[in-house]
């Protein structure tokens, strides 16, 4: 056996492998059904050169001949319906082509096989290509076999100017790869033949692996990964092929031996090498998987996330106005506005109205909140003595602390501090919450409110002799709704929102805020830190 049929005997195992690959991925689908038997075609033309060019009598060459110019009729005709199916699957238009063109196809088939106005004789020629002598009717098979092509080839290209996205791509795959190794096939099989030119006849075969592959890709491409297992899979095919044809050109029963063990070697490290890469692709395939999976539900959750920040900031100012009504009523009834009511009556009052602004101030943090969240908080700086700021604060909280019997403190430095930017009153309503917090968590001791210069920022620190934080309780402590024990033993009434409300609020201002604790019962101190500009 010489290269040449060597060469095209690893082509017709290409296409062979492609065929039975692509129909084994998907063989529900019609378009891999329809691939698998233009490849099984494109085999048998390949295997028909082979026994051709092998073949040492007139009667078996003009046989294999025959078989020769047949398989072309089988190439297009399916190549051609492919094209009608690919890639949407639409199985209507293309049974309609199928009941045009079979009946001509049939005819050409029988011309080709058993009549002599096709294929009519083969001469030998010693160490050359065979000659064929074609028959009267040869320029119509020529212009039936151009004329399919010509118009699969129409058809793709009137698809892909009505196609977008990535079935566009597809088609380009398929009408490139396809002409390419048409137009050359077609050359070498057909056109130079009628000029007496045979000894390329052969070439036509061997191109036809550049259409095969392109088509396979093509139908590949919406899942490009397996690629790899196909390149694998054909890759080892094709060594395990050359090692076969080896042992059948053995001349001594060692040779056949060793290349039997190859060819066995081979195949078993083919095998492992193709389920190496299908478990690789797999688990990429399903990384790629999940990562979109997370993708979609962080996209989701970020819709969720506005839609709940638009409806907080709803509902805060739909219960702003019922709670201001409600407070400036209860404050006329507790002020006599309305007559005199008993001392008992008057302190259940006073109950009622301390719970209504604990609800204002949760709803204020909540609408708070939605606008930081939809970045719709407006912040107006201005020139501020922080000292002044807190001493306000202190100020206001001294009477709660002297109430519950705590030692309450306020230092400041010695020199005065520079003024800084910042929105006063969200910087007071972080001042704020911090002391009610250290007054209502201590229940004896003293509470410590000092300001200072700290490099190049200002510090004010609140330090308190309270229940103190625990290690996981100081990291947690400014997330949103979170609470440490002492707030659900000793105000279950708190929703775990001022801290985080006090941390955005400095995050606009370019501060910080942290806590230091030795423990539950050793107290603890809240830092606050703004920048000096």
């Amino acid at each position: 056996m010489d290269l040449k049929n060597i060469i095209i005997l690893i082509s017709a195992g290409i296409n062979l492998s492609l065929g039975i690959l692509i129909f084994l991925k998907g063989r529900q689908k019609i378009v891999n059904k329809a691939y698998t038997l233009l490849a099984f075609a494109v085999f048998f033309w390949s295997i028909g050169m082979v026994l051709y060019r092998l073949a040492l009598t007139l009667e078996e060459s003009i046989f294999w001949c025959k078989i020769l110019y047949a398989a072309p009729i089988f190439i297009v005709g399916s190549f051609l319906y492919f094209t009608y199916i690919f890639p949407e699957e639409k199985a209507w238009p293309a049974k309609k082509l199928l009941i045009a063109i079979i009946p001509a196809c049939l005819l050409m088939l029988y011309l080709v096989l058993f009549t002599e106005t096709i294929v009519k004789d083969v001469i030998f020629n010693l160490g050359k290509e065979k000659t064929i002598i074609f028959g009267w009717l040869y320029y119509s098979y020529v212009f039936f076999i151009s004329g399919l092509f010509i118009w699969a080839y129409v058809n793709l290209l009137e698809k892909r100017r009505t196609i977008v996205g990535i079935a566009r791509a597809q088609i380009t795959y398929v009408f490139w790869g396809t002409f390419l190794a048409s137009i050359l096939g077609m050359t070498t099989n057909l056109s130079l033949p009628t000029f007496g030119i045979f000894y390329f006849n052969w070439l036509g075969q061997i191109l036809s692996v550049i259409m095969s592959v392109f088509i396979a890709y093509a139908i590949l491409k919406h899942h490009l990964m397996n690629i790899r297992v196909i390149a694998t899979e054909i890759f080892s095919i094709l060594a395990s092929l050359v090692f076969l044809v080896n042992m059948s050109a053995a001349k001594s029963l060692g040779q056949f031996i060793l290349n039997l063990s190859l060819f066995i070697a081979i195949s078993f490290f083919s095998i492992m090498l193709i389920r190496s890469v299908i478990k690789e692709i797999k688990s990429k395939e399903q990384l790629v998987q999940l990562t979109t999976q997370l993708q979609k539900a962080y996209e989701d959750l970020k819709v969720l996330d506005v839609a709940k920040s638009e409806f907080v900031s709803m509902a805060s100012h739909q219960l702003r106005t019922p709670l201001s009504a409600i407070k400036g009523y209860i404050s006329m009834l507790i002020e006599g506005s309305y007559g005199q009511i008993p001392d008992k009556a008057r302190e259940k009052l006073k109950n009622v109205f301390q719970s209504n602004e604990r609800l204002v101030r949760v709803v204020n943090d909540l609408l708070d909140i939605s606008r930081i969240e939809m970045g719709k908080m407006e912040v107006e700086k201005t020139p501020t003595q922080i000292e002044d700021l807190v001493r306000s604060c202190y100020e206001e909280m001294k009477i709660g602390a002297e109430k519950k019997g705590v030692k309450f403190v306020f230092k400041k430095t010695k020199t005065p501090l520079p003024k800084i930017e910042i929105d006063s009153l969200k910087i007071r309503q972080v001042f704020l919450n911090l002391i009610d917090n250290a007054i209502r968590y201590t229940r004896e001791g003293e509470i410590e409110i000092e300001v200072k210069k700290a490099d190049s920022s200002i510090r004010v620190s609140v330090r308190d002799t309270g229940e103190g934080l625990t290690p996981a309780e100081q990291r947690d402590i400014f997330e949103g709704f979170a609470r440490g024990s002492a707030g659900l033993t000793y105000f279950i009434e708190g929703a775990g929102l001022g801290l985080y409300v006090a941390k955005k609020f400095l995050e606009l201002h370019q501060g910080k805020i942290w806590v230091e604790s030795e423990g539950k019962d050793k107290g603890s101190t809240f830092f606050v830190e703004l920048p000096i500009k």
